[in-house]
């Protein structure tokens, strides 16, 4: 995988281009999410306030802060309070995936549910959600509120069916692409959007930035599945093998039982139908990956989304914003972080 080290500084320097051209208003954000989880209740200041010093990408935000810009916005602050918006729905489907998934540690830091319980990360994604509601009532948009709206009831349907095909290793890529775009690329789609709602921009630039923002986020996520089965990542020091034993059926054991003999189906079959899976089964499972050549197989499908992520832009005039959107779509498939 040499192309990974190759793209690697280009890559994040395309991410931090998002970040550095967003600096003062992803600031604004930061500080719009402390003040609206702020709580009289002194468990959810403490839980809140530890999911906020956890910090992220808030790739999301920042999408929607440069939609809002590649389409004209300059004044006002509800670019900042949708982007503020949009990266709290993430925040809080995070917090229920880690109850689902009994996820222990996200972002080197331990998870809520790991120090609190399960039951008081639920009611606080919960609270994230219903505080992100307040946010898109005050906004008084009801394109903004029917979007985000929907959105999240895709994510949350987009979790379930996902919970239905555990373990189901001849699962169809056709399943897969529905589970990734309900839970992941939706979100995308409505942070790039919303950009464009708030901005006034016509019906041509929202379909385009909605169309943008659903490719970018199957990029994203089929990259990220893949990584986890990318054993050259470890040079990045990139912990890998998640999916594998919480179960999760991805892109990469798809293309693997669609490739390998019926005697490696039956092994496959029976490591996944089993609840503990030993690091030998991981290994087993890495080295048919490698010698049926799947983690190429895999980007191979992720460009398919990049071409599309890129030439929706053809209906925004060339600019810096633009460019940065434009290279942000190889920073989905490549990163390493």
């Amino acid at each position: 995988m040499g192309t990974v080290v190759q793209l690697k500084n280009k890559i994040n320097n395309s991410y931090f281009q998002l970040k550095d051209s967003n600096e003062q208003k992803l600031t604004l954000v930061e500080e719009r999410i402390e003040k609206k989880l702020d709580s009289n209740v002194e468990l959810v200041k403490e839980m809140t306030g530890y999911h906020i010093s956890t910090g992220g990408k808030r790739l999301r935000a920042l999408l929607t802060l440069i939609s809002s810009k590649l389409c004209g916005y300059t004044s006002g602050s509800r670019d900042v309070n949708l982007a503020a918006c949009v990266e709290l729905i993430h925040s809080a489907t995070l917090m229920h995936d880690d109850v689902i998934d009994n996820g222990l540690i996200r972002r080197n830091k331990k998870t809520l549910n790991n120090i609190w319980g399960n039951q008081s990360s639920v009611l606080i994604g919960d609270y994230l959600l219903s505080r992100c509601f307040e946010m898109m009532v005050e906004d008084g948009n009801l394109e903004v509120l029917k979007l985000l709206s929907s959105t999240s009831s895709k994510i949350a349907q987009g979790e379930v069916l996902q919970l239905q095909h555990k373990s189901e290793v001849d699962m169809l890529e056709e399943t897969y692409l529905k589970i990734i775009t309900a839970k992941t690329a939706e979100l995308f789609a409505a942070a790039t959007k919303v950009g464009a709602i708030v901005s006034n921009a016509d019906n041509k630039k929202k379909e385009a930035l909605e169309f943008y923002g659903r490719n970018l986020g199957l990029t994203f996520q089929i990259a990220d599945d893949t990584l986890d089965y990318n054993s050259e990542l470890k040079l990045f020091g990139k912990k890998i093998g998640k999916d594998f034993f919480e179960s999760k059926i991805t892109l990469p054991i798809i293309l693997l039982f669609q490739k390998i003999s019926e005697n490696e189906k039956e092994k496959i079959k029976n490591i996944f139908s089993q609840e503990d899976k030993t690091n030998g089964d991981f290994e087993y499972v890495l080295s048919l990956i490698k010698k049926y050549n799947i983690i190429s197989d895999c980007y191979k499908k992720a460009e398919h989304y990049i071409n599309l992520a890129a030439n929706s832009l053809s209906a925004f005039e060339e600019s810096e914003d633009k460019k940065i959107m434009k290279n942000l779509t190889s920073f989905s498939l490549e990163r390493d972080f």
